[in-house]
């Protein structure tokens, strides 16, 4: 991984939560509007979620499943 551009160390994880919110806050809409190939994609999973009718699994099973394997 890269080093970092700024150290943000000192910073708490709330304060690091507000600044991420920040940043995010001051894009432009057009800067993260979903391109033409994502929407593709969030359609077909849509639509094979709807097909399957298998949502997966809860996301509290799966943290208690990579605890309990240790990770």
């Amino acid at each position: 991984m890269a080093a970092p551009i700024f150290d943000f160390s000192h910073l708490t994880a709330a304060e690091r939560i507000e600044l991420a919110e920040q940043l995010w806050d001051s894009l432009e809409p057009e800067a993260v509007t979903p391109s033409a190939d994502e929407i593709q994609l969030v359609r077909q999973r849509r639509a094979e979620l709807a097909q399957d009718g298998d949502p997966g699994e809860p996301w509290e099973q799966v943290i208690d499943e990579i605890g309990e394997r240790g990770g």
